[in-house]
C-alpha cells in the first residue's frame, strides 16, 4: 500500500522505522512545523521530520492539517492509508476522507481507557497495573473510533513515563505494521469500542506537577514517576523550585509531611504516611544531581520542610 505515515516526536519513530521496513511504500510523512529548541530557542525540525529526511521520505509541515496547499498535497500523494502516532494536531473530516482506508491511530492505552493527549503519565498517576497500545479507524471524536487490534503491557513498580513509553512505542510498531498488513490483505475488521468504561487523560500542566507531600507515599510515588520526564515534578524550598525524581518509598515513618532530612548517604522527606527517599533533585539554574549532593551543597538543616501548596478554595 501507498502509505503517508504521520507523527512528530521520538515515540512516533519506532512506528516510522517499522513502516519504512514493511512491505508498503512510505511516500511521504506530516509532521508538526519545526520549533524553537534549546537555549539559543533555534528552529528545529522534529525527530520525526529528521529521520523521514534521511531516509529520502518527502516531508510535509502545514500549520494546521486542514492548509489547501497540505490538502491539495495530499490528494496528489493518493495514500491508501494515513497511519499517524502522537502528531500533535487534530485531523478534520475532509483529511480523513482522503485515503480510501482512511487514518489509523496508535494510541498508548487500552481504549476506551485513557482517551486523550496523556494516557501513560496517567495510567502510571493512577496506580493501574496493566495499559497497553490500540491501533483505531480516526474519527473526529477524540480517540473514539473502532479499534482495529490491541495489545497490552503489565506496568512495573518502577517504571516512569519514559521507560512505559518507550516500551509502548517499541511493541506498538509492531502492532501498527501488522494492523496495515492486515487491512492490505482485507482480513481485519474495526470492532466499537464500549461505551462503558472511558476515562480521559487530558495533557498534564506544570501546576498539576506539583508534588503535595501530605499525600501518601505510594501516590506520591506514582506521581513523580507519572511526570518523569515531563512535565517534571517539583515542590518549592523557601519558595524556590525544585525539580523532584523517582524516589524510594521507605519502611518507616520518620517525618511529618513535607519536612526534609538530609544524612550522609540520602536525604528522605515526610508524607503522610512512610518517608520517601529522594533520587535525583535538580534546583532552579542548577544541573541535576544526586539528592544528597544537593542537600549537602545547599546546607540544609534538620528544621527545613518543602512549601505546601496552596489550597483552592
Amino acid at each position: 500500500m501507498r502509505i503517508v505515515f504521520a507523527g512528530t516526536p521520538e515515540t512516533a519513530l519506532p512506528s516510522l522505522e517499522a513502516l519504512v521496513a514493511s512491505r508498503h511504500d512510505v511516500v511521504a510523512v506530516v509532521t508538526r512545523p519545526d520549533a524553537p529548541a534549546g537555549r539559543g530557542r533555534t528552529l528545529t525540525p522534529s525527530p520525526v521530520a529528521v529521520a523521514a529526511e534521511a531516509h529520502g521520505i518527502e516531508v510535509l509541515k502545514p500549520a494546521k492539517p486542514s492548509d489547501p496547499a497540505f490538502m491539495d498535497r495530499l490528494r496528489e500523494l493518493a495514500p491508501d492509508c494515513v497511519p499517524i502516532v502522537a502528531y500533535g494536531a487534530l485531523i478534520r473530516r475532509e483529511a480523513l476522507d482522503v485515503p480510501r482506508f482512511g487514518w489509523i491511530n496508535l494510541h498508548f492505552s487500552v481504549l476506551p481507557s485513557w482517551r486523550g493527549a496523556a494516557p501513560v503519565q496517567r495510567a502510571i498517576m493512577a496506580g493501574d497495573e496493566v495499559t497497553g497500545a490500540t491501533v483505531f479507524s480516526l474519527v473526529e471524536e477524540l480517540d473514539a473510533g473502532p479499534v482495529l487490534g490491541t495489545i497490552t503491557e503489565l506496568i512495573r513498580d518502577d517504571d516512569t513515563t519514559a521507560e512505559l513509553l518507550e516500551r509502548l512505542a517499541d511493541w506498538g510498531s509492531r502492532l501498527l505494521v501488522d494492523v496495515v498488513d492486515h487491512i492490505d490483505d482485507g482480513d481485519i475488521a474495526a470492532v466499537p469500542q464500549p461505551d462503558e468504561n472511558i476515562s480521559f487523560a487530558p495533557k498534564l500542566s506544570t501546576d498539576e506537577a506539583r508534588i503535595d507531600w501530605s499525600r501518601p507515599a505510594f501516590a506520591i510515588d506514582r506521581h513523580i514517576r507519572g511526570c518523569t520526564p515531563a512535565p517534571g515534578a517539583w515542590t518549592t524550598l523557601a519558595g524556590d523550585r525544585v525539580k523532584i525524581g523517582p524516589a524510594t518509598i521507605a519502611d518507616e515513618r520518620t517525618l511529618e509531611p513535607g519536612r526534609v532530612h538530609v544524612g550522609k548517604r540520602e536525604v528522605r522527606v515526610g508524607t503522610s504516611t512512610t518517608d520517601l527517599v529522594l533520587g535525583d533533585v535538580q534546583a532552579v539554574g542548577k544541573k541535576r544531581m544526586a539528592a544528597a549532593d544537593w542537600g549537602r551543597g545547599a546546607s540544609l538543616g534538620d528544621d527545613v520542610s518543602f512549601d505546601a501548596p496552596a489550597v483552592t478554595p
